[in-house]
C-alpha cells in the first residue's frame, strides 16, 4: 500500500536526496520504503542546459513542474534543493520541513585552491555568485557557462572545457563523489540555502504538513529561512551575485551577507544578529543596500 507520493526531479542527487527523505519519513512513521512511492517529475530547467538560468526562467523552472503536480494532487509532497527555489513561492505551496544541512561549502574542482589555478585560467560555472566571487579573488580567470547536473559538469571539466569548476561539497558527498577541495566560507560564502534539502506541500494539506513536518531540523530551518528572508528583502533574482550564511547559537541567529557586481569588481558585506529570522534578513538587506555602490543597487529591486 502507498502511504506518500514524494515528487521529485530525475537528475541522480535529486533522487539521492529523494531516497534520503523517503528513508526519514519512514523512520519517523514505523513505513516500509515500498510504502513511499517516488514520482520522478522532469522540469524545463533540466531539459534546457545550454543557457544560463537566469535567461530562461529562473529558478521557477526548477519548481513549476513541481507545484503544478502538488497542485494536481498527482504528488503528496516536492524534495527540493532549497538553494534552486525561488524566494516568493505559490500561495498553495508552503515549506513543511528540511533535513539536516550537510556541508555549505563550495568545491573547486581542477586546482587545489583558487590561488592555485593557473594565470588566465578557464572556470565553469553558471552561478552569478561563484563568477563575481571567482573574478574578485582572481581578474585574470575567464568564466564560462558550464550548466548541467553533477556528473555532466565533471564530464565537461574531463574533456577540457574548462580548467575548473565550483560544486556544492553537499551534493558531491551526497552522491559520494569525493573530488575537489573545499572552499572556506571566509573566502567564498556560499549561496542562501546551499547544502539544505526542503520539502514543500500544498499550504492547505494539513495531513501532509504533519506527516513531513515530523522529520523537521528546527536548526536548519530557521537558518535558511533567514537567508531567504534577506533574498526576499533584497529583491534578489537569478543575476542578483548574492551570498549569505546563517548560524544557530541558543536562540542567536547570526547572519552574514555580501552583494557583489556582476563582474566582481564592488563588494558589500555585513552581518546581523537576533532571535527573529525575518528581522534579520530585512534589516541586513536594508544596511547592505544602503551601503551599496550603484553597481550593485541595480541588480537588486526591493
Amino acid at each position: 500500500m502507498i502511504r506518500f507520493r514524494l515528487g521529485t526531479r530525475g537528475s541522480p542527487l535529486a533522487r539521492t536526496q529523494a531516497a534520503m527523505v523517503r528513508d526519514a519519513l519512514c523512520a519517523a512513521h514505523g513505513w516500509h520504503a515500498d510504502e513511499v512511492e517516488t514520482v520522478i517529475i522532469r522540469t524545463t530547467g533540466d531539459r534546457i542546459q545550454d543557457r544560463a538560468l537566469a535567461e530562461i526562467g529562473g529558478k521557477a523552472l526548477w519548481t513549476k513542474e513541481l507545484d503544478r503536480a502538488i497542485e494536481a494532487r498527482e504528488i503528496d509532497a516536492a524534495v527540493h534543493s532549497m538553494k534552486d527555489v525561488e524566494t516568493i513561492r505559490p500561495a498553495m505551496i508552503a515549506i513543511a520541513a528540511m533535513l539536516p544541512r550537510a556541508d555549505v561549502r563550495d568545491r573547486l574542482i581542477g586546482a587545489d585552491s583558487v590561488a592555485a589555478l593557473r594565470q588566465r585560467a578557464i572556470v565553469g560555472t553558471s552561478s552569478p555568485r561563484r563568477r563575481a566571487q571567482l573574478l574578485r579573488l582572481r581578474p585574470d580567470l575567464t568564466v564560462v557557462l558550464f550548466r548541467g547536473n553533477v556528473d555532466t559538469r565533471l564530464a565537461k571539466l574531463a574533456a577540457g572545457e574548462a580548467d575548473a569548476t565550483l560544486l556544492a561539497a553537499a551534493g558531491l558527498d551526497r552522491l559520494g563523489r569525493e573530488v575537489g577541495h573545499a572552499i572556506p566560507t571566509d573566502l567564498m560564502l556560499p549561496a542562501p540555502a546551499q547544502g539544505a534539502v526542503g520539502i514543500e506541500v500544498r499550504a492547505d494539506d494539513e495531513s501532509a504538513a504533519m506527516i513531513v513536518g515530523a522529520i523537521d531540523y528546527p536548526a536548519t530551518s530557521a537558518c535558511v529561512l533567514t537567508e531567504r528572508a534577506l533574498l526576499a528583502a533584497l529583491g534578489a533574482d537569478c543575476h542578483s551575485p548574492v551570498a549569505a550564511l546563517a548560524s544557530l547559537a541558543g536562540e542567536m541567529l547570526t547572519l552574514r551577507a555580501e552583494l557583489l557586481s556582476e563582474d566582481g569588481t564592488e563588494q558589500v558585506e555585513g552581518h546581523a544578529e537576533g532571535t527573529d529570522g525575518a528581522e534579520i534578513g530585512a534589516r541586513l538587506a536594508q544596511d547592505l543596500l544602503t551601503r551599496a555602490p550603484a553597481a550593485i543597487r541595480k541588480l537588486f529591486c526591493p
